[in-house]
């Protein structure tokens, strides 16, 4: 069985996926966890009546929350807008041998054994060659094919390395 697909990746595509591997990570856990006792700090301040110090720490608590998810948006458009590669259509055929990208003339082709894991989120499914990178397959674009990716990626991956549902 192939499946054979094409996605064009959009800035909210590529942002998905940046806040997704951020907030999974130590460093997104503790950013939030920092700010959170940030906001805690601020309401002591106006508690005791210290309105400055009040009005700073939630200031710095707002720029804790909002600086990942800002960045990451803008390195998103930025990446998207210089990558050609990533900018353009690119076409997947999964087979049960591997999957293979290309777009234009740039092909790559990466074997069911490299693949490090799959999983699947609301918006889009994530085919990671490591634990860093990974292709980003938005589930609006893939449409129909979703269950038939499903299919040939649960009889190639083991169990540990599958986490579509």
């Amino acid at each position: 069985m192939n499946v054979s697909f094409d996605i064009k990746l959009q800035p909210k595509d590529l942002y998905r996926f940046n806040i997704y591997q951020s907030y999974r990570g130590t460093q997104g856990i503790l950013s939030i966890l920092l700010a959170l006792v940030v906001f805690i700090i601020s309401a002591v301040c106006f508690g005791q009546g210290r309105t400055a110090y009040g009005i700073l720490y939630l200031a710095g608590a707002f720029l804790l929350l909002l600086y990942i998810p800002v960045t990451l948006w803008l390195r998103a458009k930025h990446t998207l807008q210089t990558n050609e590669v990533l900018a353009g259509v690119l076409h997947y055929e999964v087979s049960e041998a591997c999957i293979r990208v290309t777009q234009g003339t740039e092909a790559g082709e990466l074997p069911w054994e490299h693949i490090y894991k799959m999983v699947s989120t609301k918006k889009q499914i994530l085919i990671y060659s490591n634990r860093i990178n990974a292709y980003i397959i938005p589930r609006e674009q893939l449409g129909s094919r979703y269950d038939e990716l499903k299919q040939l990626a649960s009889g190639q991956l083991e169990h540990y390395r599958f986490r579509m549902k």
